[in-house]
């Protein structure tokens, strides 16, 4: 299932141990960021892992809603754009000083450009490949030095079914019905740097969350799934305490074919 189908239409760090590897990275002391945490599957990823236990900060650009989120929730807040390099760098500045990082949950993405595909442009591609895919590797690179703090060093990627080789050329599934480029092109690219991380990381379990074909804005809210079933892939991976395989791809149900 997809992750959300489209409508149609310079960083130091002191040196500092995060909770987890002073006390066996149990849930009670795993300090997560999710980023696009403000509202949909990012809100309900938050919340779910508070609940679990985890200290979550919420990266979200917008500091009113993202504050507003964070408040609400009784999680930490953080601004975050994932598209701006020093803003990245900035957030991992904020959240080394706290105390560190062991679970990192790449949520942040935009549909982009509902024009036809023949109407389509570079700078569209563009802005979906930045927000999508280019912001996986600004995160990665800035909070590697704090997850390899971590006794339990996580990142789970929120990908999408709709970058799948199989699931859209199986018509039994919805992804096989929707015509979204760049969407999904970005989300097969992001799959895949999940796959080349897990390989260059090995100390870190790096995997990748289909949220499923869940209600939210980015589809109009016409999505079969709650934004608690979405997130049950992303959830799991995050609360996996560095054990486990790296380098998968799951939904719900769980590996998912690609």
């Amino acid at each position: 299932m997809t992750t959300e189908t489209p409508a149609t239409g310079t960083t130091t760090s002191p040196d500092t141990t995060s909770a987890a590897t002073t006390a066996g990275g149990d849930a009670a002391t795993t300090t997560t960021l999710v980023t696009g945490g403000n509202k949909g599957l990012g809100r309900e990823t938050a919340r779910r892992l508070l609940e679990a236990g985890h200290t979550v900060w919420i990266g979200a650009r917008d500091e009113a809603r993202g504050r507003a989120t964070a408040d609400e929730l009784g999680a930490r807040f953080v601004q975050l754009d994932v598209t701006d390099d020093a803003s990245v760098a900035a957030a991992a500045e904020t959240i080394a000083a706290a105390g560190g990082l062991d679970v990192l949950v790449n949520n942040a993405g935009i549909t982009g450009s509902h024009s036809a595909p023949d109407q389509l442009t570079g700078a569209d591609a563009l802005e979906v490949l930045d927000t999508n895919v280019a912001s996986v590797v600004r995160t990665t690179t800035a909070f590697l030095p704090l997850l390899r703090r971590s006794s339990a060093p996580t990142i789970v990627n929120v990908t999408s079914g709709l970058g799948s080789f199989t699931a859209v050329h199986d018509a039994d599934r919805i992804e096989s019905t929707v015509v979204a480029p760049l969407y999904t092109a970005s989300k097969a690219a992001v799959t895949m740097l999940t796959v080349q991380y897990a390989k260059a990381l090995p100390e870190i379990r790096v995997n990748a969350a289909d949220p499923g074909y869940t209600a939210t804005d980015l589809n109009g809210n016409s999505g079969h799934q709650t934004v608690t079933e979405g997130t049950d892939a992303v959830v799991e991976l995050a609360t996996r305490g560095g054990q486990g395989p790296t380098g998968t791809f799951i939904d719900r149900s769980g590996v998912a074919p690609f």
